[in-house]
């Protein structure tokens, strides 16, 4: 069945369409997860529960694309742990604000595939860019995390925020040149600033049942 036709046996209590539905999404979800939450396992777990409150809540989905749906529910269910978080006091969460204007896109943090004599540098590379995005506001992460990494356009990650074209611009600028600058306090890895690898798949299945 394609897409559509999984959705609508989901939302007929069909659980193993739903299961089909969490193995097409399950890698990019948990990639947004890991960006967002910087471990594996609370990357796992935020994954798993929103596909739990998807299948909950398919009745609520009114058609468009079912992935940016899912990342909406993806984005609260992090929001809620990193609020979690702040209160045991284990994740500083305070915005960065610039006026800077916008930067241009950073080719380093497109997926760029690298010879084996680079695999190592790239995977201290890829520790280097994950602790600086934890250093970002969760919006600012978000947002970067969603057109530099995942590839979304500006006005499909206004659909995903659920914010403005210019907001996604602004938020996009400042986590941009916040990044950059936390990046050059690394001297040694800025010649080969590639891109970060995606973070390890999801090991297990994340269904549903």
């Amino acid at each position: 069945m394609n897409p559509r036709e999984l959705i609508e046996s989901a939302r007929n209590g069909d659980l193993s369409a739903f299961n089909e539905l969490v193995l097409k999404y399950q890698n990019r979800l948990y990639h947004v997860a890991f960006r967002m939450l910087g471990d594996e396992d609370v990357a796992e777990d935020a994954v798993q529960n929103t596909f739990v409150l998807a299948f909950r809540g398919l009745k609520h989905y009114r058609g468009g694309s079912f992935d940016f749906w899912l990342l909406r529910i993806l984005k609260n269910v992090c929001y809620d742990e990193l609020r979690r978080l702040k209160r045991q006091a284990t994740c500083t969460l305070e915005p960065w604000l610039y006026d800077d204007d916008e930067n241009e896109s950073p080719h380093w943090l497109a997926d760029w595939a690298q010879d084996p004599c680079s695999r190592s540098e790239q995977s201290e590379l890829e520790q280097v860019i994950q602790a600086a995005l934890l250093h970002l506001s969760p919006e600012y992460r978000l947002v970067l995390t969603l057109v530099d990494i995942e590839g979304l356009d500006y006005a499909e990650a206004a659909l995903v925020l659920r914010v403005p074209l210019g907001t996604v611009k602004s938020r996009l600028a400042r986590a941009r040149l916040r990044l950059r600058q936390t990046l050059c306090k690394q001297p040694d890895l800025l010649p080969s600033l590639y891109a970060a690898p995606s973070p390890r798949p999801t090991a297990s299945l994340l269904a549903v049942g």
